[in-house]
């Protein structure tokens, strides 16, 4: 007998639909988690538009209610956090540490948002009768969801409430991740972030936590910008959507590093035409991070490299869920990194519409449903 959980499903053409789907016991190697709050993000309104059914979501924290015979690291009752970077510990990446790469199991590199090994059963959720997909292999905005041992973390709730543990699955990890695991700001930096959505303070606070000694915030939005100095930004640089390239924003990035620019800039708009703008305001030498995935042609001016630049573009902040997330629980614990406070406003299933529009009108740092 499956469960029945009220969820979000996209359809596939812009428009989605509250309904309910069924959902299976775990087979073996799978854990059945009661959703307790799903974070939100700009992928998750991309979904709308996959061209497929799916239950929407893809952050999102729990509590085990039923595991398959051969999980061990969680039991029932467990509270957990979800994540979709799912390692098989056994691929070509897993071996170098590169889980959230896994050739075998992950839903970005290995063939698409779709069945591979890393997702549960193929009829472990059915809708109208026929299997469908989750979004990035464990679909949270939903009250049940059947996902791979994998993608569960155990984590201690007696400091922390739901909502904020589930945007540690993608947005904190991913802005986190950039700037520790990846470009390993060092001490006594300068750091750019361009873009402060949920990613952007995210590496806000990673780099400040880095103790990079001045870190500059660049928005459209000024109140995106107020929010990004509570979150530890040392500078703030109202940016204008005329400035092609954001080459202005670059010379007043200059000016505040000694004329050369500064040690790492991290992108984190998404917007293709801002693909090139990090390397305008890093140093020779320094370190241009694309954060928010950009997938889109873009045309670059290879002077921009010039000289000796790196520019990296990195999945899930080179997420290893058993070892980042507590870290990220431990810097929240000790008070480096609010995570209580990036949630601006909690909202239910059914006010996903209201969410989407905050999110995208820029009002919150994080949104999150609630179950």
């Amino acid at each position: 007998m499956g469960i029945t959980s009220k969820s979000a499903i996209a359809k596939g053409d812009g428009t989605f639909t509250i309904d309910h789907v069924t959902v299976s016991e775990p087979e073996s190697d799978e854990v059945l988690v009661q959703l307790k709050a799903a974070g939100l993000c700009h992928t998750d309104y991309d979904s709308l538009s996959w061209g497929k059914p799916i239950v929407m979501g893809h952050e999102g924290a729990g509590i085990v209610t039923a595991i398959g015979s051969a999980v061990r690291h969680v039991a029932v009752g467990d509270s957990v956090i979800l994540n979709w970077a799912t390692p098989c510990r056994s691929c070509f990446q897993c071996n170098l540490g590169n889980e959230h790469i896994c050739e075998n199991n992950s839903p970005v590199v290995a063939g698409g948002n779709g069945y591979t090994k890393g997702h549960a059963h193929l009829e472990g959720t059915q809708y109208q009768g026929k299997p469908i997909e989750r979004s990035f292999n464990i679909g949270t905005l939903s009250e049940y969801t059947l996902v791979k041992a994998s993608a569960v973390v155990k984590i201690p709730l007696d400091t922390i409430s739901f909502a904020a543990a589930s945007i540690i699955s993608c947005g904190v990890m991913t802005g986190y991740g950039s700037v520790i695991n990846i470009a390993k700001v060092v001490a006594g930096s300068s750091v750019v972030v361009l873009g402060t959505g949920g990613v952007g303070l995210s590496v806000v606070q990673g780099a400040k936590i880095s103790k990079a000694t001045k870190i500059i915030a660049i928005d459209i939005n000024e109140k995106r910008l107020v929010m990004a100095k509570q979150f530890g930004a040392t500078h703030t640089i109202i940016a204008n959507k005329a400035d092609k390239g954001l080459l202005h924003v670059a010379e007043k990035v200059k000016k505040l590093t000694e004329g050369r620019g500064a040690d790492y800039a991290f992108e984190c708009t998404a917007v293709p035409e801002l693909g090139a703008a990090p390397l305008a305001m890093i140093r020779n030498a320094g370190t241009a991070i694309q954060v928010s995935g950009i997938e889109q042609e873009i045309s670059f001016d290879m002077n921009l490299f010039e000289w000796d630049k790196i520019y990296i573009n990195p999945l899930y902040g080179g997420c290893r869920p058993e070892q980042d997330f507590p870290k990220i629980l431990n810097h929240y614990k000790s008070g480096e990194l609010q995570l209580e406070e990036m949630v601006t406003k909690t909202y239910t299933l059914e006010e996903l519409p209201l969410a989407f529009e905050a999110m995208r009108s820029g009002k919150n740092a994080k949104g999150v449903i609630t179950f």
